[in-house]
Protein backbone atom coordinates (compact mmCIF):
# COMPACT_ATOMS: atom_id res chain seq x y z
CA UNK A 1 0.00 0.00 0.00
CA UNK A 2 1.42 3.63 -0.89
CA UNK A 3 0.65 6.52 1.38
CA UNK A 4 1.33 10.24 1.27
CA UNK A 5 -0.35 13.01 3.60
CA UNK A 6 -0.62 16.01 1.40
CA UNK A 7 -2.40 19.58 3.05
CA UNK A 8 -3.68 17.41 5.75
CA UNK A 9 -5.57 14.50 3.77
CA UNK A 10 -4.20 11.60 3.75
CA UNK A 11 -4.40 9.21 0.41
CA UNK A 12 -3.91 5.60 0.94
CA UNK A 13 -3.68 3.21 -2.52
CA UNK A 14 -3.49 -0.61 -3.06
CA UNK A 15 -3.62 -2.10 -6.53
CA UNK A 16 -4.34 -5.54 -6.91
CA UNK A 17 -3.81 -7.67 -10.74
CA UNK A 18 -7.04 -9.27 -12.18
CA UNK A 19 -6.14 -11.76 -14.16
CA UNK A 20 -9.25 -13.49 -14.71
CA UNK A 21 -9.80 -10.41 -16.58
CA UNK A 22 -6.51 -10.07 -18.49
CA UNK A 23 -5.01 -11.59 -21.45
CA UNK A 24 -1.31 -11.58 -21.27
CA UNK A 25 -1.21 -13.36 -24.76
CA UNK A 26 -3.47 -10.17 -26.60
CA UNK A 27 -1.51 -7.32 -24.29
CA UNK A 28 -4.52 -6.69 -22.12
CA UNK A 29 -3.26 -6.51 -18.16
CA UNK A 30 -6.47 -5.35 -15.84
CA UNK A 31 -5.76 -3.79 -12.50
CA UNK A 32 -7.81 -2.45 -9.85
CA UNK A 33 -7.09 -0.40 -7.32
CA UNK A 34 -8.42 1.06 -3.82
CA UNK A 35 -7.88 4.45 -2.74
CA UNK A 36 -8.97 5.93 0.61
CA UNK A 37 -9.14 9.32 0.93
CA UNK A 38 -8.88 10.99 4.74
CA UNK A 39 -9.50 14.15 5.68
CA UNK A 40 -7.32 15.13 8.67
CA UNK A 41 -8.17 18.74 9.30
CA UNK A 42 -10.18 20.43 10.97
CA UNK A 43 -11.84 21.98 8.15
CA UNK A 44 -14.38 20.48 5.62
CA UNK A 45 -13.22 19.78 1.97
CA UNK A 46 -14.99 18.79 -0.98
CA UNK A 47 -13.14 16.74 -4.31
CA UNK A 48 -13.93 17.87 -7.16
CA UNK A 49 -11.30 16.57 -9.52
CA UNK A 50 -8.41 14.37 -10.01
CA UNK A 51 -5.25 14.01 -12.68
CA UNK A 52 -3.86 10.14 -13.04
CA UNK A 53 -0.36 9.64 -14.78
CA UNK A 54 -0.59 6.45 -16.00
CA UNK A 55 3.25 4.66 -16.81
CA UNK A 56 3.28 1.46 -19.11
CA UNK A 57 6.37 -0.39 -19.83
CA UNK A 58 4.68 -1.14 -23.02
CA UNK A 59 3.51 2.55 -23.96
CA UNK A 60 4.45 6.22 -23.30
CA UNK A 61 2.62 8.13 -20.42
CA UNK A 62 -0.87 8.31 -20.25
CA UNK A 63 -2.65 11.18 -18.58
CA UNK A 64 -6.26 11.00 -17.59
CA UNK A 65 -8.25 14.09 -15.78
CA UNK A 66 -11.81 14.87 -15.07
CA UNK A 67 -14.62 15.59 -12.05
CA UNK A 68 -14.56 13.92 -8.50
CA UNK A 69 -14.01 10.48 -8.48
CA UNK A 70 -16.18 7.23 -9.95
CA UNK A 71 -19.21 9.65 -10.52
CA UNK A 72 -18.22 11.77 -7.08
CA UNK A 73 -17.24 14.57 -5.83
CA UNK A 74 -17.37 13.56 -2.31
CA UNK A 75 -17.41 15.88 0.90
CA UNK A 76 -15.14 15.28 3.37
CA UNK A 77 -15.92 16.61 6.97
CA UNK A 78 -13.23 16.80 9.34
CA UNK A 79 -11.96 13.14 10.68
CA UNK A 80 -13.51 11.40 7.43
CA UNK A 81 -13.11 9.17 4.72
CA UNK A 82 -13.99 8.17 1.48
CA UNK A 83 -13.28 4.97 -0.29
CA UNK A 84 -13.63 3.98 -3.71
CA UNK A 85 -12.52 1.05 -6.18
CA UNK A 86 -11.34 1.78 -10.08
CA UNK A 87 -9.67 0.06 -12.32
CA UNK A 88 -7.33 0.49 -15.40
CA UNK A 89 -5.60 -1.42 -18.10
CA UNK A 90 -2.31 -1.43 -19.30
CA UNK A 91 -0.54 -3.26 -21.89
CA UNK A 92 2.19 -4.48 -20.80
CA UNK A 93 2.40 -6.54 -16.98
CA UNK A 94 4.61 -3.57 -15.14
CA UNK A 95 3.85 0.18 -14.80
CA UNK A 96 2.44 2.22 -12.01
CA UNK A 97 0.50 5.35 -11.45
CA UNK A 98 0.14 8.35 -9.37
CA UNK A 99 -1.44 11.50 -9.40
CA UNK A 100 -3.40 14.59 -7.80
CA UNK A 101 -6.67 15.43 -6.45
CA UNK A 102 -7.78 18.77 -6.56
CA UNK A 103 -9.95 19.64 -3.37
CA UNK A 104 -11.75 22.66 -1.96
CA UNK A 105 -11.70 24.11 1.37
CA UNK A 106 -15.36 24.53 2.16
CA UNK A 107 -15.08 27.11 4.63
CA UNK A 108 -13.20 30.16 2.30
CA UNK A 109 -13.16 28.03 -0.94
CA UNK A 110 -8.85 27.78 -1.45
CA UNK A 111 -8.10 24.81 -3.79
CA UNK A 112 -5.68 22.25 -2.39
CA UNK A 113 -3.70 20.31 -4.90
CA UNK A 114 -2.79 16.66 -3.02
CA UNK A 115 -0.93 14.23 -3.65
CA UNK A 116 -1.38 10.53 -5.06
CA UNK A 117 1.28 8.49 -3.95
CA UNK A 118 2.88 6.60 -6.84
CA UNK A 119 1.89 2.50 -7.17
CA UNK A 120 3.06 0.21 -8.54
CA UNK A 121 0.93 -1.76 -11.43
CA UNK A 122 3.02 -5.51 -11.06
CA UNK A 123 0.62 -8.38 -13.11
CA UNK A 124 1.69 -11.76 -11.33
CA UNK A 125 1.18 -13.86 -14.28
CA UNK A 126 2.57 -17.24 -13.23
CA UNK A 127 0.44 -17.26 -9.37
CA UNK A 128 -3.14 -18.50 -9.36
Amino acid sequence: MATAITEGIKISVEASYQKEFSNPNMHHFVFTYKVTIQNCNPFTVQLLRRRWEIHDAAESLKLVEGEGVVGQQPVLEPGNTHTYLSGCTIKSGMGKMKGNFYVEKLNDGKMLTVTIPEFQLIANIFNN
